[in-house]
């Protein structure tokens, strides 16, 4: 990982053109501060993972300066939705909703949905209304520490990792945002947040509260069984491999970067034929959702070299291959 002398300062321009070159850095938002990036490009959504040696894939919010720019990023809008937008927006409230395309995979952890949000931040509201794309930033901390509130926090968990902390003085809510999602017509928070559930009920009326971490999916790496694809999927396991193959099943596999003897080639993905892991890690949705559609009877996915971003790929093929 690349060494920075690590600089706290308010100069929004600058921050605008470390995030145009394709870095990350510390930004302020009401609730936490975060670990920003350009959330259309999946090389800069690895970036993030890595500096935060974050050991699975979680989605990441994606931060936007309007409700009008959330459209651009979103297939539809429920009713309740734009409800809550105009209440609630800017502010601590994130909203699950159909992404498009060109929000990446990484980006969503698979998932058809993205998190989405408008801080109420005027320093960063400013520095979003100057980019040509939204920032993906999860909080500016490394896997398993505190959230920071303040730029010094930043700085002390994440110096010589990023280049520049944007200085928007201490929060003012100081924990994440609320996480609400739709389904039908029912308004559920899947994330507990700056954003009070009573706040919510006096716009929409009754909402439900699903945060058992035992039936929750869209809890970002909670879950034993994460996001699996609807064709069985069978990790690390060459006994039940061999099962397979002596029952005749066709077989896919997600390779590291060498195909698997004895298998079919023709079903085989090479997510990195260099074997870089970051170059297999931007790969690996894709190659789930290809080998998922391609009329296969079991998916077996090799172990990856444990270290880097290899700990994240293996984490997200356990939790694919749980029953």
């Amino acid at each position: 990982m690349q060494h920075f002398n690590t600089i706290i300062g308010n100069n929004i321009q600058v921050a605008q053109t470390i995030l145009e070159s394709g870095e990350v850095i510390g930004i302020p938002t009401e609730t936490v501060y975060g670990l920003a990036g350009n959330a259309l490009n999946e090389d800069v959504a690895l970036k993030i993972f890595s500096v935060k040696n974050r050991p699975h894939f979680d989605p990441l919010i994606v931060h936007t300066h309007s409700v009008s720019e959330i459209e651009k990023y979103v297939t539809e809008i429920p009713d309740k939705a734009r409800l809550l937008m105009r209440s609630f927006m800017p502010g601590a409230l994130t909203l699950l909703l159909k992404k498009k395309s060109l929000i990446p995979d990484i980006i969503t952890s698979g998932l058809d949905t993205v998190a989405i949000r408008v801080p109420a931040h005027p320093l960063t509201l400013k520095l979003l209304k100057e980019l040509p794309f939204p920032l993906a930033a999860p909080s500016a901390n490394p896997f398993g520490y505190i959230s920071p509130t303040t730029a010094a926090h930043v700085y002390n968990q994440l110096q010589g990792k990023i280049p520049y902390i944007l200085d928007g003085g201490a929060t003012t809510v100081g924990v994440e945002s609320t996480i609400v999602g739709f389904e039908g017509d029912d308004i559920i928070v899947y994330r507990l947040g700056g954003l009070a559930l009573e706040e919510i009920e006096r716009v929409t009326g009754k909402i439900k509260v699903n945060i058992n971490t035992a039936s929750n999916p869209k809890t970002p790496g909670m879950l034993k069984s994460h996001y699996a694809p609807s064709v069985p999927l069978l990790f690390d396991d060459p006994e039940l491999l061999g099962l397979a193959k002596t029952e005749n099943k066709t077989i896919g596999t997600i390779c590291f970067n060498t195909l698997v003897t004895g298998l079919n080639y023709s079903t085989q993905i090479l997510l990195s034929p260099a074997g870089d892991l970051n170059e297999a890690a931007k790969n690996l949705f894709a190659a789930m959702r290809k080998l998922d559609t391609s009329g296969l009877d079991i998916i077996y996915a090799v172990k990856f070299p444990d270290e880097g971003l290899g700990k994240a790929i293996n984490d997200r093929l356990k939790r694919a291959s749980a029953k």
